[in-house]
C-alpha cells in the first residue's frame, strides 16, 4: 500500500504547510483526522508517541515533522520542486528559520486576549482549559519557550518588512519566478495570524505580503479523500516498511544498526519514540518499532531538531 495518507486537524498551521505541499505537487491523498491535544491513541499506535501534527503515513512507514514529509513528498514526485536545483541549502534554511522563528511570532501574536476569545468562541470552557494544559505540556521539557507577546509584538515588523520588501523586488515568491519549501514555511505562520479575525490586522500594512499568501493559497491542498484512523492503521498492519535508503552515513554519535534507542524532538513535544535503530542518513534517522494494533512499522524523522539516546 502506497497511498499518501495525512494524519491532521484543520486548525494545525504545519498540516496547513503539509496541505499545501501536497497541492503544489498535486498529489491525491488521504485524510485523517486526529484531535488537537493528547491522548491520541490512534496517532500514537503509528509513530510510539510523537504526538505533534502533522504525521504523513505511507503503508508501513511513519513520517514526522513537515520538514521530513516535505523531504519525502520530493521523493514522490520530483516536479514541481520543493527544492529546487541549485537553490537546495537555501530553500532548507529559509523553512527552517520560518518554522522555528516565524512560527513562535505567529503563536505569541495568537495568543494575545482577544486571539484567544476569538479562537475559542463559543467553546465550553472545560474544553479551552483542556487545550491550554496540553499546549503547556507540549512546551515543557525542550529547549523551546513560548515567546513573550510584547516581544513578537515588537519584532513583528522587522520579520514582516523584510518579507515585504523580498517580494516587491525579486519575483512572486520567496526565492524567485517559482515556489519552494521555503515559501510554504513562510506561509503556515502567516495563515495562523490571517486565519484569527482578532489579530489579522498584524498583516494588513504589507500588501505584497498579502498578495504573495494568496497565491500560496492557489495551489490549494490535491485532491483527498476522508479515511477513518482504524483504517490507517490496518494499512500499516498489512503493509511491510518499505526498503531502507541506500545513503547512510556513519553514525554522528556512534550509534550501531540494530541497536535499542529513543528518539526525540530537541525544541517541543519531546516524547521520546522507543525502537530499533535500522538507517541514519544526512537527512533522516529511522527506527523500528511494533505496535500490537500497527504491527511492525518505520518511523522516520529529520535528523535537524531531532536527538538519538542509546536505551
Amino acid at each position: 500500500m502506497t497511498d499518501l495518507i495525512l494524519h491532521h486537524y484543520p486548525q494545525s498551521p504545519f498540516a496547513e504547510k503539509a496541505r499545501l505541499m501536497l497541492g503544489f505537487k498535486g498529489l491525491s491523498w488521504h485524510s485523517v483526522m486526529i484531535p488537537p491535544v493528547m491522548p491520541k491513541p490512534d496517532l500514537t499506535a503509528l509513530t510510539g508517541g510523537y504526538r505533534r501534527t502533522p504525521v504523513l503515513q505511507i503503508g508501513a512507514d511513519i513520517y514526522c515533522d513537515t520538514a521530513l514529509i516535505a523531504r519525502r513528498l520530493e521523493q514522490e514526485k520530483a516536479g514541481p520542486a520543493l527544492f529546487p536545483e541549485g537553490q537546495e541549502a537555501a530553500a532548507a534554511g529559509l523553512a527552517q528559520v520560518a518554522d522555528q522563528v516565524l512560527f513562535q511570532h505567529a503563536v505569541a501574536i495568537n495568543f494575545q486576549p482577544q486571539g484567544l476569545a476569538e479562537r475559542f468562541a463559543g467553546l465550553p470552557e472545560q474544553v479551552v482549559k483542556a487545550f491550554v494544559a496540553d499546549r503547556q505540556k507540549l512546551f515543557s521539557g525542550g529547549t523551546a519557550s513560548r515567546l513573550e507577546t510584547e516581544v513578537a509584538l515588537s519584532q513583528w515588523p522587522a520579520l514582516l518588512s523584510r518579507l515585504e520588501l523580498q517580494l516587491e523586488r525579486d519575483g512572486d515568491f520567496l526565492l524567485g519566478e517559482h515556489a519552494s519549501v521555503a515559501d510554504f514555511a513562510h506561509y503556515h505562520a502567516l495563515w495562523f495570524v490571517a486565519s484569527n479575525r482578532a489579530v489579522a490586522a498584524a498583516l494588513e500594512p504589507y500588501p505584497a505580503v498579502r498578495a504573495w499568501m494568496q497565491r500560496v493559497a492557489d495551489f490549494g491542498h490535491g485532491s483527498h479523500t476522508e479515511m477513518a484512523g482504524e483504517q490507517a492503521i490496518a494499512i500499516a498492519r498489512d503493509s511491510a516498511p518499505a526498503a531502507l535508503p541506500a545513503d547512510a552515513i556513519a553514525s554522528p554519535g556512534g550509534f550501531e544498526t540494530g541497536q535499542s534507542v529513543t528518539v526525540s524532538a530537541v525544541d517541543y513535544g519531546t516524547d521520546e519514540v522507543s525502537g530499533t535503530l535500522v538507517f541514519e542518513g544526512e537527512e533522516e534517522i529511522i527506527i523500528a518499532r511494533e505496535d500490537e494494533r500497527a504491527g511492525l512499522v518505520h518511523v522516520h524523522f529529520p535528523r535537524f531538531g531531532f536527538r538519538i539516546r542509546a536505551v
